[in-house]
């Protein structure tokens, strides 16, 4: 994809002797959202936290907006502008919403949408609600409400979901659909790793579908929902 913002080449991860990752290649356009799909182990969670920087043993090509990034530390990454939502929603517990969005504040980012509290509590009203609240005292679709809030703090360019619908309430995967989708018409580029096919089709332009380390289909949500071969070959559980 030549007007990729993220372009990801042969990408291969070890956690130890364990060759997670094995030649992954995937790209996310500008004002794209892309599902990374497949079962539990496939190396979704592998594939973000190696673009981040996150996994120590790695080796491939990652370029972002044009720049080589696969030798940067996390933080370097961060800085040029990619937010990474973690499944495990490492909020400050003792800290209040209001406290933990501020810890994620940065300048605001030329070319990217620039992102207050106020404008966050209009996209998370359940946050607006609960400013003062501690994040320890919030429930689990809360919190990861504000992991991707305070992660927005941050005015990216590119957004890393890591199974932003795992564990929630029916209620909470909806205003967490709607909220990506609003993100998208703002103009942020999105790679969500997702198992979730319903949740996948409602907010992602394309699927790359992961299977043991490598991406065995690619292609629109749309042909993913009829490709009852690929389904049953990759998803089904």
């Amino acid at each position: 994809m030549s007007d990729a913002l993220l372009q990801v080449r042969d990408l291969h991860a070890w956690y130890g002797r364990a060759h997670i990752l094995m030649g992954v290649d995937l790209a996310v356009g500008r004002g794209e959202v892309v599902a990374l799909m497949g079962r539990n182990g496939a190396g979704k969670s592998t594939t973000l936290k190696s673009v981040m920087g996150l996994v120590d043993h790695r080796r491939g090509d990652v370029a972002f907006d044009g720049r080589a990034i696969a030798a940067l530390p996390p933080h370097r990454i961060a800085r040029l502008g990619i937010g990474y939502v973690p499944e495990e929603r490492r909020i400050f517990t003792e800290l209040t919403v209001r406290e933990n969005l501020e810890v994620g504040r940065q300048p605001p980012r030329a070319g990217t949408p620039t992102w207050t509290p106020e404008r966050l509590y209009a996209l998370f009203p359940n946050l607006a609600e609960m400013k003062d609240r501690r994040g320890g005292r919030m429930s689990g679709g809360e919190q990861q409400m504000l992991t991707l809030a305070r992660t927005l703090m941050g005015n990216p360019a590119l957004l890393l979901l890591d199974e932003p619908s795992e564990g929630l309430a029916p209620r909470i995967v909806q205003q967490m659909a709607d909220a990506i989708r609003a993100l998208k018409a703002e103009g942020l580029s999105v790679l969500v790793s997702e198992q979730n096919l319903a949740f996948a089709t409602a907010v992602a332009d394309r699927a790359a579908v992961i299977e043991k380390g490598r991406i065995r289909w690619e292609g629109t949500m749309a042909a993913l929902r009829e490709d009852d071969a690929a389904r049953k070959a990759y998803l089904a559980v």
